[in-house]
């Protein structure tokens, strides 16, 4: 740098000397030409990029200048001293300290899932449960984390209904029924129950003449099938139709069922049953010209078939039941050309199953 600034001063001063053989018209010339010109270039760019050496070289002019002159120029005189102080400074400027270390990616997942998964521990218990597994978080961290996320308090983020469905779904039978409009002017009626827990569908019975008395012997049905079952349902959900009287209820009761009637003009308590009527007529009653009761029952019997077999379900991920419960369930991936289409009710439904 020395032998640069050496060289610089060097040329400087071949220059001034060439410059004191020149007239002073010359001079003025261009001086007048320079300034123009510096005027052009500070339009095009107000703040230019200078080294080290022109602000020295300039620096040094400055002191020959007058002082009103020295304002306008593009480099002060502290700039190289400033530029010097700098890494002077950098030298004796003392290290900090190192900050708490980041929390690792895993750990902060955990904490995650420990919030979501139980709703009603809070911050002091999952710092307790971390600490078991050999993890020491504070709780202030574990709060900032959560915050961070909108995970709420414990106290607000407990959904009751949801977490009473999710722990009694093996338990809880949806009832209800459902009308199917036909080409003449009656309407017939079929009862159904799906399992909460599994989405299997049982079709109880299809009449033309829905009445107490019919759901009653509907109730006589499903009570034998479900003593036969073990009495694994303990909580059938219906809602307050007219049909379903006090003589229903008596009936389920006396193989200890114990059933639960919705609010009333609130159909979203018995949403996996509504879900269901909306999925069996949109997917199939709706597209078929329905005759009459006969033909009422072969449609749902091949619909339900092929809901509990052959479609997955979006409540649960693809499809809650279990693989083995499934028939042409496969675990490795099918190649695409070894799967077949099976049709029902026309081509109105498929089915597509891996070729043995």
């Amino acid at each position: 740098m020395a032998v640069r600034l050496l060289y610089r001063l060097l040329v400087h001063v071949v220059a001034w000397l060439a410059l004191c053989a020149r007239s002073s018209a010359s001079k003025d010339a261009e001086i007048l030409a320079l300034r123009h010109e510096v005027a052009v270039l500070r339009r095009a760019n107000a703040k230019p990029r200078s080294s080290w050496a022109d602000c020295a070289s300039l620096s040094a002019l400055a002191r020959v200048l007058p002082k009103a002159l020295r304002a306008h120029r593009i480099v002060a005189p502290g700039t190289p001293l400033r530029r010097h102080r700098r890494p002077v400074a950098a030298r004796w400027r003392q290290p900090r300290r190192p900050g708490r270390p980041p929390l690792a990616d895993d750990v902060v997942a955990l904490i995650v899932r420990f919030a979501t998964e139980n709703r009603s521990r809070g911050v002091v218990r999952i710092q307790g449960e971390l600490r078991r597994l050999g993890h020491r978080v504070a709780a202030s961290t574990i709060r900032r984390i959560l915050r961070a996320r909108r995970i709420p308090p414990p106290g607000t983020r407990d959904d009751s209904w949801r977490t009473f469905l999710r722990a009694q779904a093996d338990t809880l039978l949806a009832i209800d029924f459902l009308h199917v409009d036909t080409v003449t002017p009656k309407r017939p009626y079929a009862a159904f129950a799906i399992e909460v827990g599994t989405r299997r569908v049982r079709l109880l019975g299809v009449t033309a003449h829905p009445t107490g008395t019919w759901a009653v012997q509907v109730a006589r049905e499903l009570a034998a099938d479900l003593d036969d079952a073990g009495h694994r349902f303990t909580h059938p959900v219906r809602d307050r139709d007219a049909r379903f009287t006090a003589a229903f209820d008596a009936v389920l009761a006396s193989i200890g069922i114990d059933v639960v009637p919705t609010a009333p003009q609130a159909p979203t308590v018995n949403a996996f049953a509504e879900r269901r009527i909306a999925s069996v007529r949109r997917e199939c009653t709706d597209r078929i010209l329905v005759t009459g009761e006969r033909h009422v029952r072969v449609l749902l019997d091949a619909y339900v078939e092929h809901y509990d077999a052959g479609r997955s379900h979006q409540g649960d991920g693809p499809d809650p039941r279990a693989p083995d419960d499934i028939p042409n369930v496969t675990a490795l991936p099918t190649r695409p050309d070894r799967i077949r289409r099976r049709q029902r009710l026309g081509g109105l439904l498929n089915q597509y199953d891996a070729v043995a």
